[in-house]
């Protein structure tokens, strides 16, 4: 996949801030038929790693709470 052939007037102008808006706005559009939207083979490999390590080893991993208070305690630590 290479670079776009085509890309809106102006869009090179606009801020960085701007330019992320936009890209978030066209991708949220795309996101809309999610069944449209292809998964990467290298995406179902690493689901499918995931859920044989998972059938493995069923308590081998951590709760969303405990990843969740992890990540929030992370953010506090970079934020002080």
């Amino acid at each position: 996949m290479g670079e776009p052939t085509s890309i809106p007037p102006g869009f090179d102008d606009l801020p960085v801030d701007e330019k992320i808006d936009y890209v978030q706005r066209l991708w949220a559009r795309i996101a809309r038929d999610p069944e449209n939207v292809p998964t990467p083979a290298w995406q179902i490999r690493v689901i499918d790693e995931r859920l044989a390590a998972l059938a493995r080893d069923p308590d081998g991993g951590r709760s969303w709470d405990e990843v969740r208070a992890d990540l929030r305690a992370r953010l506090m630590q970079v934020r002080q």
